[in-house]
């Protein structure tokens, strides 16, 4: 394996001191601009990068941010909203030559315990935090370490007074058009197959989901919500059970596209056809939903384009910026053939 370079290689190549080449490349006074430009040369020819843990301990910035995902790792092999969000985020970051450090965690504790660690190692800048709880300790515990932070979403107001930036969706608007859609095939028993507990994403939905059943006139009976960890097993179960049901609704929305996809697969199986038996919209649009069979309409909205908000949001709170907060474009909803009116309509 090739050595990497070290201070004592350039100055060795450049003909020049130790302390010469430090005060180059940290741009400090004490040599001419001439032999700088020589020696940062050199480096380059070199490959020599700055040792990011050196740059900590001297109080310098890392270089990093990190990302800490606590979810049931069975549910990220077939989440694809985590890997275009983080496609968006890298996209920002390696432009300016940022590392982002990424873990997955098993639960809460875990996640604020990374924090703490990373923040008395200096091992990233700040971190960009996902899934908001409605009662969540994150935003104290990272206002108290003095880590620079975004939310993607904001947490409830259990949560307190806002001290992080955050982007956020409007899942109310979304919501809107889900049913505006679904009411006006002329369904009139509506299910939500939700995502986490306790997430406030989740719980913005399912409210937002009652919010819009009142103002289109449908009773508690008809439209309801359950919570899922998201997985293509807990989709389908939900599924069976929601049609199972005395009286079953005409149509189901899930809160991804994994599930919409397993929701399909139990009508099948139960003889249910789609759309003509029961209509199925996915929250977030993916290749999945566009090469099921029927294709299933979807909310499509930038997800890539959402990390990359997350980013730029979080640049400008190390640059100094203030906390604030910053919405994403209004997903749009895409009706394809997997809904249609309800039977006898």
């Amino acid at each position: 394996m090739a050595r990497r370079p070290t201070i004592k290689d350039i100055a060795r190549q450049a003909g020049v001191s130790e302390s010469a080449v430090s005060f180059a490349l940290n741009n400090r006074p004490g040599v001419s601009q001439d032999t700088r430009a020589r020696i940062r040369r050199v480096a380059e020819e070199l490959g020599w990068q700055p040792n990011s843990a050196a740059r900590a301990l001297s109080g310098e910035q890392s270089g990093a941010v990190g990302l800490v995902l606590a979810r049931p790792a069975h549910t990220l092999e077939v989440e694809s909203f985590f890997l275009q969000l983080v496609s968006g985020i890298q996209e920002v970051l390696a432009a300016g030559r940022i590392a982002l450090l990424f873990q997955v965690v098993e639960d809460l504790d875990a996640e604020c315990a990374v924090y703490r660690r990373w923040w008395a190692e200096r091992r990233v800048d700040g971190v960009v935090v996902v899934d908001p709880r409605t009662d969540d300790p994150r935003p104290a515990l990272l206002d108290q370490l003095g880590l620079p932070a975004v939310t993607v979403g904001e947490a409830g107001p259990e949560s307190g007074p806002a001290v992080l930036s955050a982007v956020r969706a409007d899942d109310a608007g979304a919501m809107a058009q889900v049913l505006d859609h679904l009411y006006g095939l002329g369904h009139r028993r509506i299910a939500h197959v939700a995502g986490l507990p306790g997430l406030a994403h989740t719980e913005r939905r399912i409210a937002s989901l009652r919010a819009e059943a009142g103002r289109l006139g449908l009773g508690p009976g008809e439209v309801r919500s359950v919570t899922t960890d998201y997985s293509d097993a807990e989709g389908a179960q939900a599924t069976r059970r929601i049609l199972a049901e005395p009286r079953p609704p005409t149509a189901i929305v899930y809160d991804n596209d994994v599930m919409a996809v397993a929701g399909v697969a139990v009508a099948s199986e139960l003889g249910i056809p789609v759309p003509g038996g029961l209509s199925v919209v996915a929250w977030d649009d993916s290749a999945l939903c566009r090469v099921t069979r029927p294709r299933l309409t979807a909310l499509v909205r930038d997800t890539a384009g959402f990390g990359r908000l997350a980013a730029e949001e979080l640049l400008a709170v190390l640059a100094g910026g203030p906390p604030r907060s910053r919405e994403s474009e209004l997903p749009r909803l895409e009706p394809r053939e997997s809904t249609a009116p309800p039977p006898g309509a």
